[in-house]
């Protein structure tokens, strides 16, 4: 069994209280069947999360609704197990929601898993979601620190020239200054053409 899917159904198995719906949901290979789950009325929210996870691990985009709907959960361990599923599901929907999630100011305190899912996709929305996230998370007293942090190391793994303006501009601020000189590190520097150095 895949590790996340282990520590999801470990996590469930507690939350549902180990009923047969549950034993169900973890065991049936009818995709029809867990997709199923995810229009019903009345299903619970681990129900849900379980059917969702299934199918998009296993690339079935059914889950994808679900899915971002998970990404953006007041839970970290929900939204965690969302990014992972999406991550494998291979929509390509799926970056510019995540890009959307990243940056609502209105749910910025659960950014965190939108931001890291942005990384692991290197899709084109990526780059821009990442700085626009940062700028914000760039105003005095910000509380968002770990959401900044994050966008300050997934800049530097995605190692885009465009970065370069925020992350200088994060060197400012003593929680982020040592990530940002990590990630400015792995930003290959720009050559200069023929012409200009004469």
């Amino acid at each position: 069994m895949d590790e996340e899917l282990r520590s999801l159904t470990e996590r469930v198995r507690s939350e549902s209280g180990g009923t047969a719906g549950y034993e169900r949901l973890v065991t049936t290979e009818s995709t029809d069947e867990l997709a199923a789950v995810l229009t019903e009325l009345g299903k619970p929210l681990w129900a849900r999360e379980v059917a969702a996870f299934r199918l998009g691990v296993g690339g079935d985009r059914r889950a994808f609704e679900s899915l971002v709907l998970l990404l953006n959960h007041r839970d970290p361990v929900r939204c965690a197990s969302a990014a992972y599923a999406l991550s494998r599901l291979g929509d390509p929907r799926t970056a510019r929601a995540a890009a959307a999630l990243a940056t609502n100011e209105l749910r910025v305190a659960y950014a965190l898993h939108p931001v890291r899912l942005l990384v692991e996709l290197r899709a084109p929305e990526s780059v821009p979601a990442l700085i626009t996230t940062l700028q914000r998370r760039l105003r005095p007293h910000d509380p968002y620190r770990r959401v900044a942090l994050a966008c300050v190391d997934g800049l530097g793994t995605l190692g885009d020239a465009r970065a370069r303006t925020v992350l200088n501009e994060a060197l400012a601020h003593p929680t982020l200054a040592e990530a940002a000189v990590r990630a400015l590190a792995r930003i290959p520097q720009q050559r200069q053409s023929p012409s200009s150095r004469t």
